[in-house]
């Protein structure tokens, strides 16, 4: 008989671990929210050179930034990817007046360097919506 409560309570002790690891899984798999920050630049080329813009954004809670709740949701629908944030529809004039976006940083986890030059400040703000809405 005592044999039989020892298997009994091995099993118990399997079953309350196995419960253990499946109730950490959903913890584990959430986003690390606390460590997702990007430092934003915008910098013009040309005439323009030296009114560059930047800001840290980070996003629990959102600030940093001026429309940081905005861009820390869109970054968040894009899982921290910038190309992967949807271009907005709008007409840009065909004005060549090159700005370069650069952001570092982690999201998730992930290291996130970015960097693009974009025709003019119009394409920038409708291809990475708020994120580099940093004013001026």
């Amino acid at each position: 008989m005592t044999h039989f409560t020892t298997r009994a309570a091995a099993a118990a002790g399997v079953l309350l671990a196995a419960a253990g690891l499946l109730a950490a899984t959903p913890a584990q798999a959430a986003p690390r929210l606390h460590g997702n920050r990007l430092h934003l630049t915008i910098t013009p080329s040309g005439d323009r050179a030296g009114g560059e813009h930047s800001a840290l954004l980070r996003c629990l809670p959102p600030h940093g930034h001026p429309y940081a709740a905005e861009a820390c949701a869109e970054l968040t629908a894009a899982r921290g990817d910038i190309d992967r944030i949807p271009a907005r529809k709008v007409f840009c004039p065909r004005i060549y007046s090159p700005v370069t976006a650069t952001a570092h940083g982690r999201w998730n986890g992930r290291l996130v360097d970015f960097r693009r030059t974009y025709t003019n400040s119009c394409e920038l703000r409708a291809r990475t919506g708020s994120v580099f809405a940093l004013g001026g």
